[in-house]
């Protein structure tokens, strides 16, 4: 199938090896995402960067620890659909939200295998994305209108990306919770 400039492939493909099941294999996605050039261009194209997915439950855990071990407060917290917001959190709210969305994560996406969040860099991150796992779109293919993260984890300035859909009541409840904001 040929892909034409502002479609999407989300795909995630399970490694087999002689056994049947999942390996410790990773795999590279680049999201070409069609969306509306904001004003912070650094912002918008490390958004539509490289990507390589935790596959494995391990693989996140791995990811988790390594934002928790850079020890920094350069971090921002953005959910698609609210306002980005203006200043980086703390590392404690840092810590607490990686807690809240990993439980989050392992409990709505009831599978062996994660495959829902993505590192520029899994071992040094600095920009995260976090798929809902409630609104995963096509589980693998092609689309003109690709699912956005749920939430970004990034050490730049969040600028606002427009929702291609309404946040639902729980997730907007959750967020609300966690920062206190609409």
């Amino acid at each position: 199938m040929l892909v034409t400039p502002g479609q999407y492939r989300l795909c995630f493909r399970v490694f087999r090896g002689p056994n049947p099941g999942l390996t410790d294999s990773l795999v590279q996605t680049k999201s070409d995402m069609n969306t509306q050039q904001a004003e912070k261009p650094d912002y918008m194209s490390a958004f539509r960067g490289s990507f390589t997915s935790a596959l494995k439950w391990p693989n996140l855990d791995a990811l988790w620890q390594a934002v928790r071990d850079q020890h920094s407060d350069d971090w921002y917290i953005y959910a698609i659909g609210h306002e980005p917001p203006e200043s980086p959190v703390s590392q404690s709210k840092l810590a607490e939200f990686i807690t809240e969305i990993d439980q989050l994560l392992r409990k709505e996406h009831d599978h062996d295998y994660c495959g829902i969040v993505y590192a520029d860099d899994l071992k040094q991150p600095a920009f995260i994305k976090i798929y809902d796992p409630n609104n995963l779109g096509v589980s693998c293919g092609y689309s003109d209108n690709p699912p956005l993260p749920g939430w970004v984890l990034s050490k730049l300035q969040p600028v606002d990306v427009p929702a291609n859909q309404v946040v639902p009541g729980n997730r907007r409840r959750w967020w609300q919770r966690l920062f206190g904001s609409e």
